[in-house]
């Protein structure tokens, strides 16, 4: 691997919250892939009557969970390990349902409803600053407007619907 940039030789370097990543020392830089791929969770409880909403440690508005997906990894394995980073809870099931660009930060996001235990929440306090369960109806009122998240809830919310 080589950078994008400059032409150096990557090694990977360990970087807080994500792991071993590609670094150019030359650059002094982490080299993160060019084409992002990220998955986003709209993450329910059994029942799939709640869902839950985040507000990361750098922002007022709540959002979806989502995560990069590394290098090697699948979306499969992204979404228990984002899971149980961000929240310390266990993912029983995961159902894709859409994607879409995210020009904003120039990734693709995979969209999937995620089923996780119904146990206490262990929030990440480095990354997330709340999360709240919410009823379908309030994760619509409480989610960021005009954003991928929104989006991606909205088809959640009608998906869910069909079941209950």
């Amino acid at each position: 691997m080589y950078c994008r940039e400059c032409g150096e030789k990557l090694k990977l370097r360990f970087c807080e919250n994500e792991g071993l990543v590609p670094y150019c020392d030359k650059c002094e830089a982490y080299m993160f892939p060019q084409f992002s791929v990220a998955v986003s969770m709209v993450v329910t409880n059994r029942a799939q009557d709640k869902i839950l909403l985040a507000k990361h440690v750098e922002d007022d508005d709540f959002i979806l969970f989502a995560g990069y997906v590394k290098k090697g990894e699948n979306a499969e394995k992204t979404i228990p390990r984002e899971i149980k980073e961000e929240l310390g809870l266990d993912v029983v099931k995961a159902k894709y349902t859409s994607s879409r660009y995210h020009n904003r930060k120039d990734v693709l996001m995979l969209n999937f409803i995620v089923i996780v235990e119904d146990k206490p929440i262990k929030c990440n306090l480095a990354e997330i600053a709340e999360a709240r369960w919410c009823t379908p109806e309030e994760a619509v009122a409480l989610i960021r407007k005009g954003t991928t998240a929104e989006f991606f809830l909205n088809n959640a919310v009608r998906e869910l619907k069909k079941k209950i």
